[in-house]
């Protein structure tokens, strides 16, 4: 079977590619945009739990941490198994173990244990872990070098799909609605937050199973990258070639540490911004302005990834570094400038704008620097190298922002503030790289 033909930087794909690849995409995606409901529901049942068992916030803090830190360790295991299991295999395993774990999580609430729902949550965060390394090893195989930077800002928008998904489905569980417009649910416990979004993932899972194939080859096409890989048993490395050669190389170091710093803000805004509405402006979730929040944190969110992928691919031809400085500096003057308003208007204005400039970020770094190094064949570990980094920087927005919140919820922004000031200094070294193996020499 012949490589794609090149035209430019664009490649000249055969008819019916595109919607094979979007189907297989689509599934990919709805699958992950699950994960994120299965993940972001603790945010929302927060105040809840607290209030229910006596629960500090140190102490919620420590379930946030705890799953962090697991999410974290497990990217970078799973990456290594993801290169030698393959993409689909890796997701349709995370997704078995984060359904399970949301399932018991929601029983654990007639215990009301800590160290339960901790352990819990540890294991769920370890199951997650397999759905990024996996998501991006598979398109990894289906996206030429110059469409990744697109990619990236697609894969934010299923991400923020599923934010806005749990944080529209959630209130309406926790608060009664109508089921077709007829049957009328009354409010539900908060351990539905954690069965429900269960459900949703268990029906993604059996449609990606279905339907996704590895690599084009798979699905009788042709390579879109022969020069990262050369056929589909090519896409899968051993663990020891994997290692050596993504742990090597100084460009995966910077950029891992960058995104723990992205980490940090991105979750110290989505694991406490709604008890911060509840507490400090007295919002509760079926307000309009809670409602505008969570629609606006996950548009825009979809939006900053959506543009820093497409001015990364085509402005600067590849490079994510200069697009990225520019929004850790950005966002460090915007955390700075919210800390200084304290209306309820501001503070939705505020944590919209760190939403953008946050999940530009993450999205350009995480997803299209991490194929531009790994390539096909080991984009997996390289994703779960640079993601850890992402959770490691993110679990100090568990546990010590949580005691740091005890005390007032005076610290929230200042927390956040010199995390994007170090990532934009990591970024200026790295300006020129374009993030391939070979620019790291």
């Amino acid at each position: 079977m012949s490589d794609l033909p090149s035209t430019g930087h664009r490649p000249e794909y055969p008819p019916g590619f595109r919607a094979r690849r979007g189907l297989n995409w689509g599934f990919i995606g709805l699958l992950y945009t699950s994960f994120y409901m299965c993940r972001y529901n603790l945010s929302l049942a927060n105040k809840s739990i607290s209030g229910e068992f006596g629960f500090s916030k140190a102490d919620m803090g420590t379930i946030i941490t705890t799953a962090l830190l697991a999410y974290a360790f497990g990217q970078i295991i799973n990456g290594l198994l993801t290169d030698k299991l393959g993409g689909k295999k890796a997701m349709l395993i995370g997704a078995a173990g984060t359904v399970t774990m949301n399932l018991l999580f929601g029983v654990a609430s007639f215990w009301g244990l800590l160290w339960l729902f901790v352990l819990i949550r540890g294991i769920d965060g370890y199951m997650q872990a397999f759905g990024a390394p996996g998501m991006v090893k598979v398109n990894a195989a289906w996206f030429s070098h110059t469409e990744r930077g697109r990619f990236a800002g697609i894969f934010g928008f299923m991400i923020n799909l599923g934010r806005f998904g749990i944080f529209t489905l959630g209130p309406a569980l926790l608060s009664g609605f109508l089921f077709l417009g007829m049957i009328r649910v009354p409010p539900l416990h908060w351990r539905w937050l954690f069965w429900i979004p269960a459900c949703i993932a268990t029906v993604a899972a059996i449609c990606m199973a279905i339907f996704v194939k590895d690599t084009p080859e798979e699905a009788q096409f042709p390579a879109v990258n022969p020069d990262e890989n050369l056929g589909a048993n090519e896409v899968r490395a051993s663990i020891w070639e994997v290692f050596q050669t993504i742990a090597s190389n100084p460009v995966i170091w910077i950029i891992a540490f960058a995104y723990a710093c992205t980490g940090s803000v991105r979750q110290g805004v989505d694991q406490w911004f709604p008890r911060f509405m509840q507490e400090v402006h007295h919002v509760d979730y079926q307000s309009t302005q809670f409602q505008w929040l969570g629609f606006l944190i996950p548009f825009v969110a979809s939006a900053g990834s959506l543009i820093s992928g497409y001015v990364s691919d085509t402005l600067f031809k590849g490079r994510r570094a200069p697009v990225a400085a520019a929004l850790y500096f950005l966002e460090t003057i915007i955390i700075l400038s919210a800390a200084q308003f304290h209306s309820v208007n501001a503070a939705i204005f505020f944590l919209v704008l760190i939403s953008f400039t946050a999940n530009a970020t993450h999205s350009i770094l995480g997803t299209a620097a991490a194929m531009d190094i790994g390539g096909a064949r080991m984009a997996g570990f390289a994703s779960g190298v640079i993601d850890s980094f992402q959770y490691f920087g993110g679990s100090l927005a568990g546990y010590f922002l949580g005691m740091l919140l005890d005390k007032s919820w005076g610290y929230f922004f200042y927390f956040m503030a010199p995390f994007g000031v170090v990532g934009g200094c990591l970024m200026l070294t790295i300006l020129g790289r374009v993030s391939l193996k070979k620019s790291a020499h």
